[in-house]
């Protein structure tokens, strides 16, 4: 680990430090860490819009008790870290939605992908670590996985959970689930945005397993410590504008791990088994009654088979 960098107590979770890291691109990231320093690094990756709180405590603490470094982080344009200012033409998202699913190109997004796996790459650099073991949930998934075929020598394994290569012609995500994370607050207020929050965590999440209490506080807490509505419509572009990872897929050689609810509606699971397909040797593991989030009922399961599998 970087020893120059300063740690501070997370004031969200008693066993995680957390540091700004300048990756000397002009982009700052928040970071939070938690384990021993010397234990192998794990690295989470997050989705669409969503602060680095969404990576479960319970599901960072059950890594860190099977001998992992965890480290996760906002991406840009999210939660604490830096906020890119858009001064190009408003692109229509429709239209680039359309030709996205049709596997044609677009163009114009402040920022792609690969712009946020170069954030991840040089944060590895800047961490001073050598090599990491990598959970990308989602947008987080597709991040990782250009990652993986760009810097092979800074990845050790591969762990996806619920993503897509967004290859031409995958089934589209239900139009109740696209709209319910694309869809606009009733008010801008903390309980227009929280109300919204967990409308949005029940239609995407799953179905039986979601307490919400819990929701209710989360999302209170991510309005509070951040809402930055831009930053997930140009995270949003972002994908449209990078289209189909399949030809990127072909040339990971790393041992991957792909993991996909039966009950996500999202990215349905064709979309992970479409990458475990394009991965050389990749595994597929489908979680019976699993949306598209980590409800605490999973926890143990899943992060059992990424320990396994960073381990094996």
């Amino acid at each position: 680990m970087n020893s120059a960098l300063q740690f501070n107590n997370s004031p969200y979770t008693a066993f995680m430090h957390e540091t700004k890291v300048d990756l000397g691109n002009g982009i700052e990231l928040h970071v939070e860490a938690g384990g021993n320093p010397e234990h192998p690094p794990i690295m989470l990756v997050m989705g669409l819009g969503a602060q680095m709180l969404y990576w479960p405590d319970f599901f960072c603490k059950s890594l860190i008790d099977q001998g992992y470094r965890v480290i996760r982080f906002d991406n840009r344009d999210i939660g604490l870290s830096s906020k890119i200012r858009n001064k190009g033409p408003r692109l229509n998202t429709l239209k680039l939605m359309g030709r996205f699913m049709l596997g044609l190109e677009n163009q114009g997004a402040p920022y792609n992908l690969h712009d946020m796996a170069e954030d991840v790459s040089l944060l590895i650099d800047r961490m001073g670590l050598d090599k990491v073991n990598i959970i990308g949930a989602s947008m987080g998934g597709m991040i990782a996985q250009i990652l993986s075929a760009k810097y092979p020598e800074k990845i050790n394994k591969l762990g996806l959970m619920f993503t897509s290569n967004n290859q031409p012609l995958l089934p589209p995500p239900f139009p109740k689930q696209l709209f319910s994370l694309i869809g606009k607050p009733e008010s801008h207020d903390e309980e227009g945005i929280v109300n919204h929050s967990l409308k949005v965590f029940n239609i995407i999440g799953s179905p039986g397993y979601i307490n919400q209490l819990e929701a209710i506080q989360t999302a209170r807490k991510l309005y509070q410590r951040s809402y930055y509505p831009a930053g997930v419509l140009q995270q949003f572009l972002a994908i449209l504008c990078t289209g189909s990872l399949l030809n990127l897929d072909k040339q990971i050689q790393k041992e991957t791990l792909v993991v996909h609810g039966s009950c996500d509606r999202l990215l349905p699971p064709s979309h992970g088994k479409a990458v475990a397909k394009a991965i050389s040797g990749a595994k597929f593991e489908l979680i019976d009654g699993m949306g598209h989030d980590i409800p605490p009922h999973f926890i143990p399961y899943i992060s059992g088979l990424f320990a396994d599998h960073f381990n094996s």
